[in-house]
């Protein structure tokens, strides 16, 4: 039988930032997988050339990677981008990108979506209305709850609430949000991370998980009855537990992975043990979709000086999840 070879689809973010290098540079790396980059075909061709790297840039044609030739699905600059000078003209082709790629994955072209690092900031000071990356694609693909995870190669850490200002987190933080975001994380760790239980850990709200009332509420009023009801259910679940002691060695042993309440919670975290390293994944969407875990860098675009690490680690992790859900569909298929 003949190895499954994965079908991916990478977008090259923000035309001014390192997303076209990272393209380019991942056009040298060995990748088990038919590789295509939906990007402005010069753009990649300049972005190679201010690098010195040798690249042969192709049509997309589901070709299987090959290190040395880039595949691409061309979408067009609407006008020239330099590197580390953002313009706001070129908001509509980072979304443009965004859409054909999604839009294959949805129509089973391809397996899975890897994403390079966008500016919000340009898209919205070009007066569109951009919150990120994970709140797009559950637009697009009409998903009404999405989760989002990064990962190191130890540790796994979900968001409860995303991209919130602070003081709108504890109003979000509702037992119906609750139990569909760890459904969803239960869900995905079983089906792409072939965990059959997993072991999940959540945080509370407040300090001290709420100090047994004293401190807030939300962990009594929302947080514990969720967690107790899904326990009930038989799935393995511990918490909530505060914050500050959830990511000590003794406690993340017990996690395959950890819900956090907000961003700032959980990601400081997970960056500091893995920074340049860590994949951020989407949860929940009709398809897979891995990302870098950092920005645009303007200020190192095309200066060839940047690390490959996080964007290496979500292509293969892009190939690892896919082909684990093929796996999975196939013995289905079998049964």
């Amino acid at each position: 039988m003949s190895k499954y070879l994965p079908t991916l689809i990478m977008t090259a973010g923000e035309p001014a930032g390192i997303g076209p290098d990272l393209a380019v540079m991942a056009s040298q790396k060995e990748f088990d997988c038919r590789l295509a980059v939906c990007a402005d075909p010069a753009l990649l061709t300049e972005r190679a050339d201010r690098l010195g790297i040798a690249v042969s840039i192709v049509e997309w044609n589901k070709q299987v990677h090959k290190p040395g030739r880039l595949a691409v699905i061309p979408v067009m600059l609407n006008v020239p981008a330099k590197a580390g000078q953002l313009n706001t003209a070129n908001a509509s082709y980072v979304l443009n990108t965004l859409q054909r790629a999604a839009h294959g994955c949805l129509q089973g072209e391809f397996d899975a979506l890897v994403t390079g690092p966008l500016q919000k900031s340009v898209i919205n000071d070009a007066g569109i209305n951009f919150t990120g990356h994970t709140e797009f694609l559950a637009e697009l693909s009409r998903t009404s709850r999405v989760v989002m995870m990064l990962a190191t190669d130890t540790l796994r850490v979900a968001l409860a609430t995303t991209h919130l200002p602070l003081r709108d987190v504890s109003a979000q933080i509702t037992k119906e949000l609750l139990s569909e975001v760890l459904l969803i994380l239960h869900h995905d760790l079983q089906t792409k991370f072939d965990l059959q239980q997993p072991r999940i850990v959540v945080c509370g709200l407040n300090p001290h998980a709420g100090e047994g009332g004293h401190l807030g509420t939300e962990e009594i009023d929302i947080i514990e009855p969720v967690v107790e009801a899904l326990r009930m259910q038989g799935m393995n679940i511990i918490g909530p537990l505060p914050a500050d002691t959830v990511f000590v060695p003794r406690q993340l042993e017990q996690a395959d992975a950890v819900l956090a309440m907000y961003h700032d919670q959980g990601l400081p975290v997970l960056k500091h043990a893995g920074f340049g390293n860590a994949v951020n994944i989407t949860l929940g969407l009709p398809f897979i979709r891995t990302s870098v875990d950092h920005g645009t860098a303007l200020q190192l675009a095309g200066s060839g000086n940047i690390e490959t690490g996080s964007l290496f680690q979500a292509l293969n992790m892009a190939i690892s999840m896919a082909a684990m859900q093929h796996q999975q569909l196939d013995g289905t298929r079998s049964d």
